[in-house]
């Protein structure tokens, strides 16, 4: 097994159209996705709960989230946690992101189903097919 492995798989909405930043060495793109988890509580009530998510994609993947994502958009995304930090008016401010290195679009009642599925390299696939992980040793899938 791995040691060290740091992945991170989410499904969700966007929170907000992404923005799009053009460097020297290509672009980025970023947004808030929203994951969702409905429970039932001790007194049987049914509870859902929002967690927010920041998320950074670059090159290819941020052309296509430029070209086919936008608010409220479902995707799936695979990635990297990455914590930051910067400086504001001299006060250290830390974040954590994630890095989505993989990125299937998962609208199918709108313009996004003609949409390529975008491998890790970040260019566009001709299949839209998803592999499930195969189990190791442990027979564990990581």
């Amino acid at each position: 097994m791995a040691s060290g492995l740091n992945r991170v798989t989410l499904i969700g909405h966007l929170g907000k159209d992404p923005e799009v930043k053009t460097f020297e060495n290509g672009k980025n793109a970023r947004f808030t996705l929203a994951t969702n988890e409905d429970y039932k509580n001790k007194s049987g009530e049914k509870v859902s709960h929002t967690e927010w998510h920041n998320i950074v994609v670059w090159r290819g993947l941020a052309d296509i989230t430029e070209k086919y994502l936008k608010k409220g958009s479902k995707v799936f995304l695979e990635g990297r946690i990455r914590n930051r930090m910067y400086e504001q008016d001299g006060v250290k401010k830390y974040f954590m992101e994630i890095e989505a290195d993989n990125m299937i679009m998962l609208d199918s009642n709108n313009a996004q189903q003609n949409a390529p599925e975008v491998p890790s390299n970040g260019a566009p696939s001709a299949e839209n097919t998803f592999e499930a992980p195969t189990a190791d040793e442990d027979g564990l899938p990581f």
